[in-house]
């Protein structure tokens, strides 16, 4: 898979009909995943959509989990300029870095239906790690307080996502309770709690805490940034200690 990954596999010299590739393989499994949803990526409806056999497949690929694992790769993207520029201050490249990664999440929810199965091996997933780690760079953390946070975030910026990409989905449905929840959650809310039972919702609900246009990126960024105010009182004790 790594040598795949880093493209230091030699191709294969017969079988597979001219212009197939590893590029090629893994954009048409994302096209699949982004249209026809994960389950529907297979071997041969990949090999489908690329006009070829599907054993031809297997000259380039072991198998679905790796392709699996490349098709996060490819989706992910290298990290954006921005997140390379020296010299920025650790707490803007952190949240830049964050942000960045769940936006890719979010255009390409399927991956989030993938597990995670090894440390970041594959080219673009190693520069995220790259660009997370020398945000840190000049702070006083120790390196695997580093890789720590990086842990830390990921896991953040995953269940986030996760959390965002369910909503989305949910939406689109048209079951009953999908139907009646689309009336909005605080008017359920308001309509089935007792305020002497549930004061502490009745006090939410009349700050309109679950009011229309509520959560979202709000919702994401004050779990960062309470995050990153851990991270930092972390840095000031390592700074202290050194």
């Amino acid at each position: 898979m790594l040598a795949t990954a880093w493209g230091v596999r030699e191709r294969p010299g017969k079988g597979p009909k001219p212009g197939l590739s590893v590029d090629a393989i893994v954009a048409a499994a994302i096209r699949i995943a982004a249209t026809e949803g994960l389950p529907a990526v297979t071997m041969n409806r990949v090999a489908s959509e690329l006009g070829t056999a599907a054993m031809s497949l297997y000259r380039y690929l072991s198998g679905k989990e790796e392709l699996l694992i490349l098709m996060v790769d490819g989706a992910s993207g290298p990290p954006p300029d921005e997140l390379w520029a020296p010299g920025r201050d650790w707490r803007v490249g952190l949240s830049q870095w964050c942000r960045s990664l769940r936006s890719a999440y979010l255009e390409n929810p399927w991956m989030l239906r993938i597990p995670i199965t090894t440390p970041p091996v594959t080219p673009n997933h190693v520069a995220w790690m790259e660009c997370a780690l020398r945000a840190m760079s000049d702070t006083a953390l120790a390196e695997e307080n580093k890789v720590s946070t990086l842990l830390l975030l990921l896991g953040w910026i995953r269940a986030d996502a996760s959390l965002q990409a369910d909503v989305t989905a949910g939406r689109s449905d048209t079951t009953a309770a999908t139907i009646e929840f689309s009336q909005g959650y605080g008017a359920i809310l308001a309509r089935v709690t007792d305020p002497q039972r549930f004061p502490a919702i009745q006090a939410a609900l009349q700050a309109d805490v679950f009011g229309e246009g509520t959560g979202g990126n709000d919702d994401f960024e004050f779990g960062l940034q309470r995050i990153l105010d851990g991270i930092e009182l972390l840095i000031d004790a390592d700074d202290e200690n050194s």
